[in-house]
């Protein structure tokens, strides 16, 4: 009951054309565009139309995607737009073409620091921003976020660009806590213990790792899953065996936690439907999909994470509502530019 997918590479035309397959205003359909990768999705969105034999259809895109509905203003066919990043989940709201979900189903299923305080967005996920530790060359046990500035480190980390969501989102949550001049030193002694320039994205960091480049990483928690199960690539396998997790400030406020999510769109053509499937990805049906498929943590408090999530040890997670964190993202974007984060150490 789901069309095929759509893969859209890089920028693409502001029009409506490329979305003439979707049938705006047909009976028993709901309009995805997603953020989230076609395989990451396809088993919720084939057991929501195994449910409600309402057809999805999807076009997926890395970028673009919020602004490309705003253009379409009230002809989108765009019901619902699935995205990673609090970033983009507050980004589509502020780009006003959302609206809020008034949904006990919903609100009942989703714990409140997890969602919009006015309904704009909902997280379906959680993955913890933690440290990937060397087996060999690491032997501590715990870790904080601020320890990551100590000179110890010096030369010893890995880290994707400070620019990127996930690292912009560490950042806010670190001015949250700690307001931003001690930040700002936080993140230059950050900067002078990094091994190499900040590049590549988590599974890069790993590899780094791995080959000896560094000692400790930043990444996501659902790469290592990613990178344990894959047998296509069983180099990466390699690479997660080479470091454990750290999960950073256990001991006191707990370890950054980002969010996957969705958003109603402000002109949605199926709100209904779009309703419906909002309420099943927020279901702890979908929310077991979501942990043994994706490797990620489940908002819902009543469903547990997947043995293999499990096994990687316990994360009390930071309850600082995301929405305050989101505030800070600009503030952390200046931030990195400028202490140079992106130039790497300090020759």
């Amino acid at each position: 009951m789901r069309s095929p997918f759509r893969a859209l590479a890089g920028a693409f035309s502001l029009t409506t054309a490329a979305f003439a397959a979707f049938p705006a205003l047909a009976d028993g359909e709901v309009n995805i565009y997603s953020y989230r990768q076609p395989y990451l999705i396809e088993p919720l969105l084939d057991a929501f139309s195994a449910e409600t034999g309402i057809r999805t259809n999807v076009v997926f895109a890395s970028s673009g995607l919020g602004e490309r509905i705003a253009a379409e203003g009230k002809n989108s066919p765009a019901d619902i737009l699935l995205t990673v990043d609090i970033g983009r989940l507050d980004g589509a709201k502020q780009l006003g073409i959302t609206q809020p979900v008034v949904d006990d189903v919903v609100n009942q299923n989703i714990p409140d620091h997890f969602r919009d305080p006015e309904g704009h967005w909902i997280g379906l996920t959680t993955r913890a921003r933690v440290i990937y530790a060397s087996k060999d060359r690491v032997d501590q046990d715990t870790i904080t976020y601020e320890d990551l500035a100590d000179p110890k480190w010096k030369g010893r980390i890995c880290t994707r660009s400070g620019q990127h969501d996930y690292t912009i989102g560490l950042i806010a949550s670190m001015i949250a806590h700690h307001g931003e001049a001690e930040t700002e030193e936080w993140l230059a002694g950050v900067r002078d213990n990094l091994a190499r320039k900040p590049a590549g994205n988590d599974r890069a960091q790993a590899q780094a790792i791995y080959a000896g480049e560094c000692d400790i990483a930043l990444g996501n928690t659902y790469y290592v899953g990613l990178m344990q199960t894959n047998d296509k690539e069983p180099e990466q396998k390699e690479w997660a065996d080479s470091f454990r997790i750290l999960f950073p400030n256990t001991d006191n406020r707990g370890s950054h936690v980002n969010l996957s999510g969705v958003v109603l769109t402000k002109y949605a053509p199926h709100k209904d439907n779009a309703l419906k499937l909002i309420e099943f990805l927020s279901s702890p049906k979908a929310q077991e999909i979501y942990a043994e498929t994706n490797f990620e943590y489940p908002v819902s408090p009543d469903v547990a994470a997947s043995e293999r999530v499990r096994s990687w040890g316990g994360l009390k997670p930071d309850t600082l509502p995301l929405a305050e964190i989101a505030k800070f993202r600009k503030a952390a974007s200046e931030m990195v530019d400028k202490v140079g984060f992106d130039d790497g150490p300090a020759s």
